[in-house]
């Protein structure tokens, strides 16, 4: 009995160890599957196409489009060199230890009391010994108009910097905007057109079919093939237009201007303000007349630099430490047997009054009084510019958001033309020519309702660029 029972003991265990084995695999098995599982589902989450709004497009353009970037940059090197400016105005404190050693040239002084002999240096600038410590903190301050006018300059090139990065930001949502609408009328064409080709197609086997049954001439059914391949030709150039703008705008959101995206437009166009209101946006937000503002502040800091260097200049030294031939704060004794301090201090106070240059300080007066005066001339130029500018956009906008209405109701009334001569044609009362015509009437309805969105849209991005309203 107890042989038997040894020899079942193996195969019970083989029996637990296959059923281990097997339990692994099935669940190495199902991970393997549930990892491959969410592999699709990851590739498939990657490859499917991207939502854009506008407000994201103007996001992902602000990150990726370099003259944006060239002009932020430069407006905060700006507003760093105006900190750099105003630290001129203050004193400055530096640290200053050198350590001097002159040859001696075998003559030796008669030493203190209670010190040798030292050799005297054999350079005469020299102090009276060989060796010379410096240990110091020193404290500078210069005053002078330049500097203040320095401080003036920098604070108005950072406001220019400031404004000329609006500008940048501006232009930047200008172009953002024709892009994104203008590639979503291209997709709207590119429905059209196909839409418009299988209508065509319809058409051409309406006209085989009336034709076959002797209710229409062979000359219907050429027209239809003629108009059929027109709308494949249309088909193509709306497709290739469609793709032309979707990749000029995934250069400014993409990495891959190829990555595909789907565009999320705003269901409602947006009203457009009095212009009054814009008139007073356009007078306190212009970038434009922001920049030549500080542009005239920056020349007039110039006129006051240049005059400052016909001023004098006042400056102010404070040095306190050590400068002995020991590097200590106490020296040797001397004859009277009292230790002198080597710590101490020195101030000095100077004025530095410009006499004569050649007149070099004069001509600089004048270069940058007429620099100013060609500065004002600008900024006039700007403010009439800007006048004219604001009323010819405004009409624009005004026109196309009149249109709007219209070329909607252009769409309705195209689309029940063609119909009812669609009918008619069955009918018998209208020619092949005249559902030819109503066919080509509302794709060029559908066409221009999609430009008249595109215009109002830039025309209002143009407005809110001058009033920065956007």
């Amino acid at each position: 009995m107890k042989r038997d029972a040894t020899k079942r003991r193996p195969g019970l265990f083989h029996v637990a160890l296959a059923s281990l084995l097997m339990a692994v695999a099935s669940t190495s098995r199902a991970q393997v599957q549930e990892n491959a599982v969410a592999v699709q589902t990851s590739a498939q989450a990657s490859t499917s196409p991207v939502v854009i709004t506008f407000d994201e497009a103007i996001k992902r353009a602000q990150a990726n489009e370099p003259t944006y970037a060239a002009a932020v940059a430069a407006s905060q090197s700006a507003a760093l060199d105006r900190s750099i400016a105003r630290a001129g105005l203050l004193p400055n404190a530096r640290l200053y230890s050198q350590d001097i050693y002159t040859q001696p040239n075998g003559i030796y002084s008669e030493g203190d009391a209670g010190q040798p002999s030292a050799p005297l240096p054999r350079f005469v600038a020299n102090d009276s010994r060989p060796w010379e410590y410096f240990a110091q903190g020193i404290v500078d301050e210069t005053l002078s108009l330049a500097g203040v006018a320095a401080v003036g300059r920098a604070n108005a090139e950072a406001a220019m910097a400031a404004a000329e990065a609006e500008i940048a930001h501006r232009g930047l949502l200008g172009t953002v905007t024709v892009l994104f609408y203008g590639s979503l009328a291209a997709d709207h064409k590119s429905k059209v057109a196909e839409s418009a080709r299988q209508e065509a197609a319809d058409f051409t086997k309406q006209t085989d079919e009336r034709e076959q049954a002797r209710e229409a001439a062979h000359a219907d059914v050429v027209k239809a093939q003629l108009l059929e391949q027109q709308r494949d030709r249309d088909l193509v150039d709306a497709r290739l237009a469609a793709e032309k703008a979707r990749l000029e705008l995934g250069v400014l959101l993409f990495a891959d201007p190829r990555t595909p995206y789907t565009l999320s437009a705003p269901q409602e166009t947006l009203p457009l303000a009095s212009h009054e209101e814009v008139e007073q946006a356009a007078a306190k937000n212009n970038p434009e007349l922001k920049s030549a503002l500080a542009a005239l502040a920056v020349s007039n800091a110039d006129v006051q630099a240049a005059w400052g260097a016909l001023l004098p200049t006042v400056g102010l030294n404070v040095t306190y430490g050590i400068d002995a031939n020991q590097f200590s704060v106490n020296g040797p004794l001397n004859p009277s047997g009292v230790r002198g301090r080597n710590l101490g201090y020195s101030t000095s106070f100077t004025v530095n009054l410009p006499v004569w240059d050649w007149l070099a300080s004069e001509h600089k007066v004048k270069q940058s009084e007429i620099r100013r005066d060609a500065s004002q001339i600008a900024l006039t130029n700007t403010q009439r510019k800007l006048i004219a500018l604001l009323d010819e956009t405004y009409s624009e906008a005004q026109a196309a958001r009149d249109q709007l209405a219209s070329l909607d109701l252009s769409v309705t009334t195209a689309a029940e033309s063609l119909r009812l001569t669609k009918l008619r044609y069955i009918g018998g009362e209208a020619t092949v020519l005249e559902v030819v015509d109503a066919q080509t009437t509302y794709v060029a309805a559908e066409n221009a309702r999609a430009d008249g969105r595109v215009r109002y849209e830039s025309a209002r991005a143009a407005l809110a660029g001058l009033t920065g309203t956007m």
